[in-house]
């Protein structure tokens, strides 16, 4: 009868041969890209087959497992030699980074959409020469430049790269460095589609749900909706210096927070607003969860009377009714409503979070990872909420690069409920990249999580990117020897 060593060795005899044979396919596959074959290659067990250990006695296997062999790249040694871009046309304006190292890997990270890759490229000069594996340090290094909103992209890019790094240099995936995992696949919510009458609306819907497989989907309930309907709205002169929520003067509406545009609602408004959410509801039935955004900039008694208005139709969430910063209206808002409330996209660091949080201001936290300081505080977020009884579902607008570091995230968080996927319709959207190991990111609704793809799982499909650069910089990956310099004293006390 075989000892406990003995029957350890044997089943890692079977684990090792496995996965050479798993490595091997993926060096000998056309579709892997040239630097991860190279890599494969020259991290190989120090050049010994793994297969080779089969046929050895229980001494030679012990003097070979006990040998000082790497087994897939010199983690210890690895060291940050350069930071560079490119920008995408993703929503609009998103930037995707790539950090360099002296043994050949990269790390691919991403600055939040509509954000400048600058946020990321003045970090460059201090983290060169740094270990990408030792990524809190380097988060804290990093993190007293990022903000609110797009102002984190860079710390979160940065902080992306590093999981991805490190994970190539272990050779796990990010999520297994985050603890392990919950779940081997990631619900996603998507807009629900909107058509030019009721019937193409309805066939959209069923494409979404049926063939597509989303299970969770999320609309606007806009005061634009309603704005050129007569008696909808009280002081409706604050639209005329533009009506968008999103971009306008200083002083113009999309720039007035919400308590101060002294818009109301009519009765007439809150029917007419009731009536797009239950022909939503009717379309979609009564089990698909149907989340709920931007309502346009009105104040706290008006969230509330719009909230009331919409209760019965069982809705997932009301999300940022007020600004974030704003956390006792939150709590007031969710205390008065039935539907579960929610906040969160645009806030940085868990300590942000926390009054929030520690007052159950609202139901549900809803971080962006590329805003919210990256997968470990993001995590992080996701843990504190749990421990006060509070879910968290997570924003995401962004390439796949910034989907998948979600992904990751989303699987090794336990209250996790769903994941945004903002580009469901964008038919090149997925052909960015291609998965190590040849995994399919997307089915039925649902994200996979890479079982043993290392990193973020991932590698860009550089063709497709480049044809789908932002009109403004069409450069790619150039060197940034610009930024390689540190010209401030960063230190913030005395």
């Amino acid at each position: 009868m075989k000892n406990n060593l003995e029957k350890i060795i044997e089943d890692n005899k079977i684990r090792e041969n496995k996965y050479t044979l798993e490595r091997k396919a993926e060096i000998e596959n056309p579709g892997t890209l040239a630097k991860r074959r190279d890599f494969l290659k020259k991290t190989a067990l120090g050049g010994m087959s793994l297969s080779a250990l089969m046929g050895l006695s229980l001494g030679d296997t012990l003097a070979e497992t006990s040998r000082d062999v790497n087994r897939f790249s010199n983690p210890t040694d690895l060291k940050i030699t350069d930071m560079r871009y490119c920008v995408t046309s993703v929503l609009g304006r998103t930037a995707i980074i790539r950090i360099d190292t002296n043994q050949g890997i990269y790390g691919l990270g991403e600055v939040r959409d509509g954000a400048d890759p600058r946020y990321a490229l003045m970090l460059k000069s201090r983290i060169l020469g740094e270990n990408p594996c030792n990524v809190e340090k380097i988060f804290k290094i990093v993190k007293q430049f990022g903000g609110p909103a797009r102002q984190a992209g860079g710390v979160c890019a940065v902080e992306m790269a590093m999981w991805d790094l490190c994970g190539k240099a272990y050779n796990v995936p990010a999520w297994q460095l985050l603890g392990g995992r919950y779940r081997d696949t990631v619900r996603l919510y998507a807009d629900t589609p909107e058509g030019k009458d009721t019937k193409d609306q309805q066939e959209k819907i069923k494409y979404r749900t049926e063939t597509q497989g989303y299970t969770w989907l999320k609309m606007d309930v806009s005061i634009n909706e309603i704005r050129n309907i007569p008696g909808c709205l009280v002081n409706p002169e604050i639209l005329k210096s533009g009506a968008s929520q999103w971009q306008g003067g200083y002083m113009s509406y999309a720039n007035t927070m919400h308590p101060f545009t002294g818009i109301q609602i009519t009765e007439k408004g809150l029917d007419e607003l009731a009536k797009i959410v239950e022909n939503v509801r009717a379309m979609v039935g009564p089990e698909i969860p149907i989340s709920t955004d931007h309502y346009g900039h009105i104040d706290l008694n008006n969230c509330i009377r719009l909230g009331r208005a919409l209760d019965k139709y069982r809705l997932a969430w009301l999300e940022d009714m007020v600004p974030w910063q704003l956390w006792q209206q939150h709590k007031t808002i969710t205390e008065a409503l039935e539907t579960p409330t929610t906040t969160g996209e645009d806030i940085y660091l868990l300590e942000n979070f926390k009054d929030l949080i520690d007052n159950h201001a609202v139901d549900i936290v809803h971080p962006d990872l590329a805003s919210s300081g990256g997968l470990l505080e993001t995590k992080k977020i996701g843990d504190y909420a749990e421990e006060k009884g509070i879910a968290m579902a997570m924003h995401q607008a962004g390439t796949p690069v910034s989907f998948m570091a979600n992904v990751h995230c989303a699987a090794a968080t336990q209250n996790f409920l769903a994941l945004e996927h903002h580009s469901v319709d964008l038919p090149w959207w997925e052909d960015m990249v291609k998965t190590v190991g040849g995994f399919k990111m997307i089915e039925k609704g649902y994200a996979n999580v890479p079982l043993t793809a290392p990193g973020l799982g991932i590698e860009l499909n550089d063709e497709v990117v480049k044809q789908h650069l932002n009109k403004s910089d069409q450069s790619y990956f150039e060197p940034t020897p610009e930024w390689d310099e540190k010209r401030s004293h960063d230190r913030t006390y005395s």
